[in-house]
């Protein structure tokens, strides 16, 4: 939840606003006009300014240059009616956030707005670098290890310049808190850091909201869109998992890193474009190209400077420092009395392999906490937790590789009946287990299935299927 300041000269939209942003559990404060609105972010900064462009006086436009200079990691949202649209577009070219046609479908600005304050606390939250976990306030990369050592000089050499950086590691080892710590150290970072994961934008959507569009750049495109690597024009972008980037993107973000320049969807002139790109995979970069999946000349270009993130496993002794600012980070989030550990509760910690890395170690220390009630956490206590995520973590592990296996397979090519090919497959499995199971008893088979008996038979019949049955098996 996050303080808002909604800036028009509409009492009724005011009201309208605030009643929906209280309910949703924000803080609102408005203004009439783009004065009061410098006033009050000049007294006391909210989190995210939402403001109207046609107001008397200064108009938004204006007020947001006035903002902006005050507070440049402040995110503002231009609000418009579709004839200053332009006014709007070239608003957020010089840095807002985004803008909001009125009018407007509610669950899409909420969205817009959860998505401007998250933007926000990144740019706004200081990653530390290297610290002790006593004296660590909010987010911090921890480690006094040989490997995080090496991650600390590399950070301190490539942050003052415009190199390209490419992250590489597991899941879960802190690529975004080491992206964020070489912007918040290099000469930008008064400016823009947005980030964009690659995975989670639909890759119909992906190219859209990376470089924008123009007005009929197909259905739907009823105005000019500027793109998120436009709008972080001077500041850093940071394309998280770029190692699943469609194909057909990928020759943009090298024209873009080659010529400083992107086209919008549907345009055909060059935008210069000044952003500095630092991109992050966990994915086998070399495994793809030779599969054809990654652009090799954008891998040469990414990889100026490459920064490897150790894995947990490879640094265990960092492991009770780890606990310790986790313990003390959770329980000033949670408004907790901190119980602190024992030695051997963190030997425990220190032999478990962690495949889930720092991420999966922070969401044990948060259980542990929670589940102590304020009591000193022991070894048992610990032992028990790790037990289950380990459980969860196997069968995470086993639906990924099913995962990557029906990836494997679609991208041998299209195929007749795919997909009644591959539901053949699973069903296939399906019934030879159960029937396994139960030691080739049909009844019980198709029990466990939810199936009836002669459905499981016409299966087995498809399938041609070998029944292994034991003495009495079929007798039901």
């Amino acid at each position: 939840m996050g303080t808002i300041l909604i800036v028009d000269d509409d009492p009724q939209l005011r009201l309208s606003f605030s009643k929906l942003l209280a309910a949703e559990g924000h803080t609102v404060a408005t203004a009439a006009d783009g004065e009061a609105a410098i006033a009050l972010v000049r007294q006391q900064p909210p989190e995210l300014v939402i403001m109207d462009i046609r107001m008397p006086g200064l108009n938004g436009l204006e007020a947001f240059q006035a903002i902006h200079a005050l507070q440049p990691k402040l995110p503002v949202i231009i609000m418009t009616a579709f004839g200053t649209t332009e006014t709007a577009i070239e608003a957020t070219k010089m840095g807002a956030y985004d803008y909001i046609l009125k009018p407007f479908e509610v669950p899409d600005i909420l969205a817009t707005i959860n998505q401007a304050l998250e933007a926000g606390r990144i740019m706004r939250s200081k990653v530390e670098v290297d610290r002790d976990p006593a004296t660590a306030q909010g987010e911090a990369i921890i480690g006094r290890s040989r490997p995080m050592q090496e991650v600390y000089k590399a950070i301190g050499r490539v942050a003052p310049t415009d190199a390209t950086v490419l992250l590489r590691g597991e899941s879960g080892t802190g690529k975004e808190l080491v992206a964020r710590a070489i912007y918040q150290h290099s000469l930008r970072a008064d400016k823009p850091f947005l980030v964009i994961n690659c995975v989670a934008i639909p890759e119909t959507l992906l190219e859209s909201e990376l470089f924008g569009f123009e007005k009929g750049a197909f259905t739907g495109a009823l105005t000019r869109r500027v793109g998120k690597i436009e709008q972080a024009h001077g500041g850093t972008v940071f394309l998280d998992e770029i190692g699943d980037m469609p194909f057909s993107i990928q020759a943009k973000i090298l024209r873009l890193l080659q010529e400083k320049s992107i086209e919008r969807l549907g345009g055909r002139d060059p935008i210069p474009v000044d952003v500095r790109i630092i991109a992050a995979t966990n994915r086998d970069l070399e495994t793809a190209l030779a599969e054809g999946r990654f652009r090799e000349d954008l891998y040469y270009r990414l990889k100026v400077v490459t920064i490897w993130l150790p894995p947990l496993r490879e640094r265990l002794d960092d492991i009770p420092a780890l606990a310790e600012y986790f313990l003390g980070r959770f329980a000033l989030e949670m408004g907790l009395n901190n119980p602190g550990m024992t030695r051997e509760a963190k030997e425990v910690l220190r032999q478990y392999q962690w495949p889930g890395n720092v991420r999966e170690l922070a969401n044990t220390i948060q259980k542990a906490l929670i589940f102590s009630r304020g009591y000193l956490i022991r070894p048992e206590e610990v032992s028990q937790l790790i037990s289950s995520v380990a459980k969860a973590a196997s069968d995470k592990d086993i639906l990924t590789c099913l995962q990557q296996w029906v990836r494997e397979e679609l991208l041998r090519g299209p195929e007749e009946n795919a997909f009644e090919v591959f539901m053949d497959r699973f069903a296939s499995i399906l019934v030879s287990e159960a029937l396994e199971l139960t030691a080739g008893n049909r009844t019980r088979a198709a029990k466990l299935l939810g199936l009836s008996r002669p459905t499981l038979q016409a299966k087995i019949d498809k399938y041609r299927l070998r029944v292994q049955t034991s003495i009495r098996a079929d007798e039901d």
